[in-house]
């Protein structure tokens, strides 16, 4: 965390459960420094609502998921098995919301 708070990334951002948790994260105030919503090549760029605020999605790769403090994931369990594990590399704690973990060590 720098000082202004965390670096949050939301994987699935444009799912139910990926905008909820966006919705929740602004009425809390979560202390982020910067939100990066998380989407598929078909939603990259679009904006999505973040309290007052319009971010735009991001498609994850390698450059972009890079110097994350917190990953909330909720893009299903294939998605989750491809890019949490590489959230976690690059230096993030992954939150997942789907199944795909619930019986891993």
């Amino acid at each position: 965390m720098n000082e202004s708070g965390y670096r949050v990334g939301v994987l699935g951002a444009t799912g139910a459960v990926g905008s909820t948790i966006l919705d929740i994260l602004a009425a809390r105030r979560f202390p982020a420094s910067q939100i990066v919503p998380f989407a598929s090549e078909r939603s990259a760029g679009k904006g999505i609502e973040f309290g007052d605020e319009m971010l735009e999605c991001v498609v994850p790769a390698e450059e972009t998921i890079q110097d994350f403090d917190i990953l909330i994931s909720s893009a299903g369990g294939s998605i989750s098995a491809e890019w949490a594990p590489k959230f976690v590399e690059a230096g993030a704690v992954v939150v997942d919301n789907t199944s795909y973990w619930r019986m891993h060590e």
